[in-house]
C-alpha cells in the first residue's frame, strides 16, 4: 500500500513547514476536549489532589498521542478531505504539507507520547493509549469509516477512552467508575457526530463515505439521534447511582440532558435545516459542561 511505503520511508526530522500547518494537523480543539476529559478522569480517581508528575506527564503523553492520531487521520483522509467543503482547506489538500512531512510529524508525536507514558506514568496507561491511537487512526479511519454506517458507533470506543486513560495514569488500574465515564462518551458520540453528518450530508455523499444519513436517509438518522440521546440521559445518571457524584452533578446533568433532548426532539419533529448544526455545537458544550460539573462536584459536593 502507498501509505505503508510512505511510513517506511518517512524521516523523523521534519522538512520545513509552517507551525500553523502542523498545529492544524493535531486538531487542537478536538484534542483539547480529549485532554480535558482525561484530566477529569485523573481527579475523579483520587479523593484528594492528583500527584503532580502523573498530572503533568499523563496529560502530556495522552495529549501527544491524541495529536498523533489526528495527524494520521489527516494523512489517511487526504483524498476525501479534498472533496469535502469542510475539509478542503486542510494542509494536505491545499498542498502546504506533503505526506512525508505528516508521517514524520505523526510518528514523532506518537513515539514521544509512548516514551513519556512508559518512563514517567505507567506501562498500562501507555498500552491503553497506544491501543486507542491504533483504534482511531487505523481501525476507524482506515477501515470502519468506509466499511459500515455504524462506523462512528464502533469507532467511538477509541474516542471514549481518555477519562479511562487519565484514571489509569494516576491509579494504575481500570476502575468501574472509569468505565462509567467511558460509557458516557461512547453513547454521546453517535448523536454528536450524526448531527454533523446530517448537516454535511452532501459532503459525505460526494466523498463516498457511508455515514448513516447517506446510507439510510436523514429521517432514519434523526430517529437514531433521538434514541441515543434518550439512552445518554439514562447513562449520565450512573455516576450518581455508583456514588461517584452527588446532588450538584445530578441537578446540572438533568438540565443539560433537558437541553440535549430538546434539540433531538425538535430535529425529529421539524425540518429546520439549521437544527443539526445547532445540535452538534450544543453536544460539544454539553460534554464539556458535564465533565466540568463532575469535577466540581468531586471537590465541592452539594448537601441537600
Amino acid at each position: 500500500m502507498a501509505i505503508e511505503q510512505q511510513l517506511k520511508s518517512a524521516a523523523f526530522a521534519f522538512p520545513v513547514g509552517n507551525f500553523s500547518d502542523y498545529l492544524e494537523l493535531t486538531k487542537p480543539k478536538v484534542v483539547a476536549l480529549i485532554v480535558f476529559t482525561a484530566i477529569v478522569g485523573m481527579f475523579l480517581s483520587v479523593p484528594g489532589w492528583v500527584p503532580w508528575d502523573k498530572l503533568v506527564f499523563g496529560t502530556l503523553g495522552i495529549g501527544l498521542a491524541s495529536a498523533s492520531a489526528a495527524a494520521i487521520n489527516h494523512l489517511v483522509d487526504q483524498h476525501a478531505d479534498s472533496i469535502m467543503g469542510r475539509t478542503s482547506k486542510r494542509p494536505l489538500p491545499r498542498g502546504s504539507l506533503n505526506s512525508t512531512q505528516v508521517i514524520s510529524f505523526a510518528l514523532f508525536l506518537g513515539i514521544t507520547a509512548m516514551a513519556i507514558l512508559v518512563a514517567f506514568v505507567n506501562v498500562l496507561t501507555a498500552v491503553l493509549t497506544f491501543a486507542s491511537l491504533i483504534g482511531y487512526a487505523v481501525i476507524y479511519t482506515l477501515y470502519l469509516k468506509r466499511a459500515t454506517p455504524q462506523n462512528i458507533v464502533i469507532g467511538g470506543a477509541a474516542g471514549a477512552m481518555p477519562p479511562v486513560l487519565g484514571w489509569v495514569a494516576v491509579t494504575g488500574e481500570v476502575h468501574a467508575n472509569a468505565l462509567i465515564l467511558f460509557l458516557i462518551i461512547f453513547v454521546w458520540t453517535p448523536p454528536h457526530f450524526w448531527s454533523l453528518a446530517i448537516h454535511r450530508f452532501e459532503d459525505y455523499s460526494r466523498a463516498g463515505i457511508p455515514m448513516l444519513p447517506v446510507t439510510h436517509g436523514i429521517e432514519f438518522t434523526r430517529v437514531h439521534i433521538l434514541l441515543y440521546t434518550i439512552l445518554l440521559c439514562a447513562v449520565t445518571l450512573m455516576p450518581v447511582m455508583s456514588g461517584m457524584s452527588g446532588m450538584l452533578y445530578l441537578v446540572c446533568t438533568l438540565l443539560l440532558n433537558g437541553g440535549f433532548l430538546y434539540y433531538a426532539i425538535m430535529m425529529k419533529v421539524t425540518k429546520n435545516d439549521k437544527l443539526p448544526m445547532k445540535t452538534f455545537l450544543y453536544s460539544i458544550y454539553y460534554l464539556t459542561a458535564l465533565f466540568a460539573v463532575l469535577l466540581v462536584d468531586h471537590y465541592v459536593p452539594l448537601a441537600i
